[in-house]
């Protein structure tokens, strides 16, 4: 994977979702050989030559306006992030290009994860890579603090066990679609990165799901929402869900999941933080 590609895959991926009729463009009788607008019909709604459109298409157009990107963007009825995806594409980094030094997590954040005693909390870094937790997200996600580090990625632990996943999200279509749009953004500010690489090839074959969705090419940062976890001991818990970009360190994220100080949820978290520290936690039918 690099920025070329990944920008050819974003941007054939969203002429493929948008008919000719829904973007006003005339009706075409004869045989199409592409779903959706083909180039020359987003260079005529950008108002932009097809040559070049294939240019910006190729990477190879990397002196692109913000005026020609807003044009591509609104012909292709991008959202927010999905702009913001497409400048980070089309404006390349300069420079020598270094190795990423080791991810790590600050001291104060991890004394915050620890004083989090009522959230489960965790710290996401590059390619969904796990940096970082409190006792309840351990508790919460199990084998967060006993996995081997390269399987403490949220990506392998979603996509490398699909039933197991399947079972603790209750809304796991949506969970899968939005790691994926999240790794997705990951490529986007490191479009050359060769561990993210290794791990797309590696699910693309181990999950023909994930194979589906990269290709689809969904974008979308974390932000908020509701989640329903299946938990093995407390059983189905609705969560609010949390994530936020360390601002000092952008490439991390703390997410958390919390719940009103007296409701079943929030009792449901106590009680998994208490058989967290016991070796041999009690199945849910006997507590």
């Amino acid at each position: 994977m690099d920025r070329r590609t990944e920008l050819a895959e974003f941007l054939r991926s969203r002429r493929a979702r948008i008919s000719p009729e829904a973007a006003g463009l005339p009706l075409y009788h004869g045989r199409r050989r592409v779903q959706g607008l083909r180039r020359e019909e987003v260079a005529q709604l950008a108002g932009v030559s097809v040559d070049y459109y294939v240019r910006l298409e190729q990477g190879r157009a990397t002196n692109a306006s913000e005026a020609v990107l807003d044009a591509v963007a609104r012909a292709l009825g991008l959202d927010a992030e999905e702009r913001a995806h497409l400048r980070r594409l089309t404006r390349p980094a300069r420079g020598v290009r270094r190795p990423a030094p080791p991810q790590r997590v600050r001291p104060q954040v991890q004394h915050l994860l620890t004083a989090m005693a009522d959230a489960a909390a965790y710290v996401v870094g590059r390619r969904t890579d796990v940096l970082a937790w409190n006792t309840l997200g351990a508790a919460l996600i199990t084998g967060l603090d006993t996995l081997p580090t390269r399987q403490r990625n949220f990506a392998r632990l979603l996509f490398g066990d699909e039933p197991a996943a399947r079972a603790l999200f209750a809304d796991w279509p949506a969970k899968a679609r939005d790691l994926v749009a999240f790794l997705h953004v990951d490529a986007g500010r490191h479009p050359d990165d060769p561990a993210l690489a290794e791990l797309v090839g590696e699910l693309s074959l181990r999950s023909e799901l994930f194979g589906r969705l990269w290709a689809d090419h969904p974008v979308s940062d974390k932000g908020h929402t509701t989640a329903t976890i299946h938990h093995p001991l407390v059983g189905p818990v609705e969560l609010a869900y949390e994530a936020l970009r360390l601002p000092e360190d952008p490439d991390q994220m703390l997410v958390t999941y919390s719940a009103p100080p007296d409701s079943d949820a929030a009792a449901a978290l106590r009680l998994l933080a208490s058989w967290h520290a016991d070796p041999a936690p009690p199945l849910r039918d006997r507590a």
